[in-house]
């Protein structure tokens, strides 16, 4: 389970700093994988970092009583200087022991299709490369609550057809919290879903739910924006 309390979250720049998220609260229950969904900039990638730890709020609380992994294909962390097998060991190291090295190099490995650049130094990978070689080493380790950021949306359509897969055998044995633009993947990885909008979150016990509140806030903000145009013209 995952709890969210009274969680705020915003950044600050050079258009001020508005809250990206406002007063939120949510319990993502076990074994349930959510969806999140909302317009761009609604602070679904925010909420994700938040809840895999690599962003802190500024006020609230979120709880893990669960394993949780870093966001699927999230290849910020890569020693560039390093080759793709020496990160893989690295990372392997850090969270699986010694014992576990050579089954997390050979599952990685087969699941990158990187060929020979397995073993060249990532500065030397496009960053579609990087992201395979993220994308297997995410896969590669065991939590209760995977998450992911648009991750299916990589490589040709062979790998995505292969990444599709890879999420829905996590589902069996795990659950999800993830970031799509793409409903069809969204209605056969998720359960549940959550509808960013304005700050705010809304929980819905099915994705169905979650979709049409999103598809509603696009038509009325389209309307806005049509009515604005008109009103400045006249």
């Amino acid at each position: 389970m995952i709890k969210i309390e009274n969680l705020y979250k915003r950044y600050h720049n050079q258009h001020g700093s508005e809250w990206v998220l406002k007063d939120i609260s949510l319990t993502i229950p076990r074994n349930v994988s959510v969806g999140l969904v909302g317009r761009n900039g609604a602070g679904k990638s925010t909420l994700l970092s938040l809840i895999g730890g690599m962003d802190s709020p500024d006020r609230g609380r979120i709880t893990r009583n669960c394993s949780v992994s870093w966001p699927i294909g999230l290849s910020g962390g890569f020693q560039v200087a390093l080759t793709g097998r020496q990160n893989t060991k690295f990372i392997a190291r850090i969270h699986g022991g010694d014992k576990d090295i050579p089954r997390v190099i050979r599952f990685v490995e087969d699941f990158a299709e990187i060929g020979r650049a397995f073993d060249d130094p990532v500065r030397t990978y496009s960053s579609g490369m990087k992201s395979r070689l993220a994308f297997g080493i995410s896969l590669a380790f065991d939590f209760d609550v995977y998450l992911s950021d648009e991750a299916t949306a990589v490589g040709d359509a062979a790998f995505k057809e292969k990444a599709s897969q890879a999420f829905k055998e996590r589902v069996n044995q795990s659950s999800l919290i993830m970031v799509s633009h793409s409903e069809k993947i969204l209605q056969d990885l998720c359960q549940a879903g959550v509808w960013l909008d304005d700050g705010q979150a809304y929980w819905y016990d099915d994705i169905q739910g979650a979709l049409e509140a999103y598809r509603e806030s696009r038509i009325r903000h389209k309307n806005r924006t049509v009515h604005e145009k008109v009103r400045i013209q006249q």
